[in-house]
């Protein structure tokens, strides 16, 4: 059976980057998707890109970050398997018929991760990310990097169970979704690269290292972490350690 995937896609000025996410969408060899853009009211070139593609669906308005521009798309898909591809990444070629195969041969599977290649502004690969066997124990207490968002897809029905995304988040709200959906299922794992990530000195994270460590401290807590728990002092110690991104 052929699942149908909503893949969504949040940008705010991308424009150098956003006709890879595209073609990496298109590029898979698998005909039954859609790929819906939401636009955070680019003044690059991003929104004459997105005219030049009769298949996506796309808006372009006011957000309220990047969680609320994702739930947007979120309320706009039809499909059967979700997942979100930020402005700056792309997949791997191919990976929607096998990820296809896994939900149809484990019918219970709500939902699946892959592994993730960091790549440079050029698309220079960095480093490979063989993604680790995700606990919610270790994801609480241990650290927020268990699973690498690009390369995870889930079923509408879960992402309607944990309640979408957290929109009070602004940087890890990825962390928060995972925490919930462990807490009610455990994923499969499929042991090839899905996607590409790029790192770059402007990224979203990169330009909020310090926010983002308070972020995982007020959520890791939220969900029962300990005061003396490794991934509060490492949070802490991002905090000092980057001072400036505030």
């Amino acid at each position: 059976m052929s699942l149908k995937f909503s893949i969504i896609t949040p940008s705010l000025n991308q424009g150098r980057f956003i006709r890879d996410t595209i073609e990496s969408v298109l590029d898979q060899g698998y005909a039954n998707f859609e790929h819906i853009i939401i636009d955070g009211g680019s003044t690059d070139e991003t929104i004459n890109i997105l005219k030049e593609y009769r298949h996506l669906k796309w808006i372009c308005e006011k957000d309220c970050g990047p969680a609320n521009a994702i739930n947007k798309g979120f309320g706009m898909a039809t499909g059967d398997i979700h997942s979100w591809l930020n402005s700056d990444d792309y997949y791997a070629k191919n990976i929607f018929p096998e990820i296809n195969y896994t939900f149809n041969e484990n019918r219970l599977c709500e939902y699946l991760y892959g592994n993730l290649t960091f790549v440079s502004e050029t698309k220079h690969v960095l480093t490979n990310d063989k993604t680790h066997p995700p606990s919610i124990e270790l994801f609480i207490h241990e650290t927020a990097d268990l699973l690498r968002q690009p390369c995870t897809f889930f079923k509408k029905n879960l992402l309607e169970k944990v309640g979408f995304l957290d929109e009070s988040l602004n940087l890890v709200f990825d962390y928060d979704l995972f925490i919930k959906m462990l807490m009610i299922t455990k994923p499969i794992y499929i042991d090839k690269n899905i996607a590409f990530q790029r790192m770059y000195d402007t990224t979203l994270t990169k330009r909020n290292l310090s926010k983002q460590a308070i972020e995982i401290y007020k959520t890791s807590r939220k969900y029962g972490a300990k005061i003396y728990d490794r991934i509060l002092y490492r949070s802490i110690l991002k905090k000092f350690l980057f001072p400036n991104s505030f």
